[in-house]
């Protein structure tokens, strides 16, 4: 591993624990004070002086990008606590037939959705969901459903019937069995953007055939979108401070299967973040 990405054992580090992924962030400034305070979208009092200034362009976006990559990692972090790819657990995709560039319609057409299904199965189970919008290049909106029923060990439901307790349009049913991480599954959905042409680059990753540029699809959310929302049963995830020596109690000797480390500089905050994710399943699957 480069040395970039090692921590000491004596570190400090905020672990996150969801099932069989385990996550571990050493930050090398833990007291950093900020700078700035934001007061809204446009404006912030910067805490030295106690003046108040307005975002340039420049940094406006840089914002809408820096919440939306934590809104994505926080529903990243839920996914993966309350999702296995258990047999009881379904992700769904729900279209429309028309160019839908209404979200608030699209929330209330999936809240009645979700009425029907679970009148539907009310004999057999309670339903937990996570839902997710996600933007298309055109302008067109859809959904994305991660569900799990959780009185029963199996759920089976066709196609046709999402589609007609949909009425919108197309629908995809699917299981995620083989999965082993299905929040970074849902994220490439919101994050990545398809590309047509011989477009190349650093960005460009390939799957199934089809070219993905990393990231594309963060700029085609606009301000004070709701880009997930979940039922009750939907829990968030346990985090603890530990030195980094205690994390072998629970990883045992699992090495880290995704390492990163980057330098985060802004007007309000300034540091050094390393990442180091364990995939428990992949060790027990060898």
């Amino acid at each position: 591993m480069n040395d970039e990405y090692l921590i000491k054992d004596s570190d400090l580090v905020t672990v996150t624990e969801m099932g069989h992924i385990v996550e571990v962030q050493y930050m090398q400034k833990m007291n950093k004070r900020a700078t700035i305070k934001k007061l809204d979208d446009s404006t912030y009092i910067d805490l030295t002086t106690g003046k108040i200034k307005e975002f340039n362009n420049s940094e406006y976006r840089g914002q809408l990008l820096n919440s939306i990559r934590g809104t994505i990692k926080r529903l990243r972090y839920l996914i993966n606590n309350n999702f296995i790819g258990a047999k009881n657990e379904l992700f769904i995709t729900l279209t429309y037939k028309e160019n839908m560039q209404d979200t608030e319609r699209l929330y209330d057409d999936f809240r009645k959705f979700m009425m029907r299904l679970r009148y539907r199965y009310r004999d057999i189970s309670s339903v937990d969901y996570i839902s997710v919008v996600e933007p298309q290049g055109r302008g067109a909106w859809h959904c994305h459903v991660l569900m799990r029923f959780n009185d029963v060990e199996k759920i089976y439901i066709p196609n046709e019937e999402v589609r007609s307790l949909w009425g919108h349009g197309f629908v995809r049913v699917n299981r995620l069995e083989d999965v082993d991480n299905i929040g970074a599954y849902v994220s490439a959905y919101l994050t990545d953007l398809e590309m047509e042409g011989d477009f190349e680059g650093d960005k460009v990753k390939r799957l199934n055939g089809k070219k993905y540029i990393k990231g594309a699809r963060l700029h085609l959310y606009p301000p004070g979108i709701n880009i997930y929302r979940c039922s009750r049963g939907i829990k968030p995830p346990e985090r603890e401070v530990m030195r980094f020596k205690e994390v072998k109690n629970i990883v045992k000797d699992s090495a880290p299967h995704y390492t990163k480390t980057y330098n985060v500089q802004t007007d309000e905050f300034e540091n050094v973040i390393t990442y180091y994710q364990y995939n428990l399943k992949r060790d027990i699957s060898k």
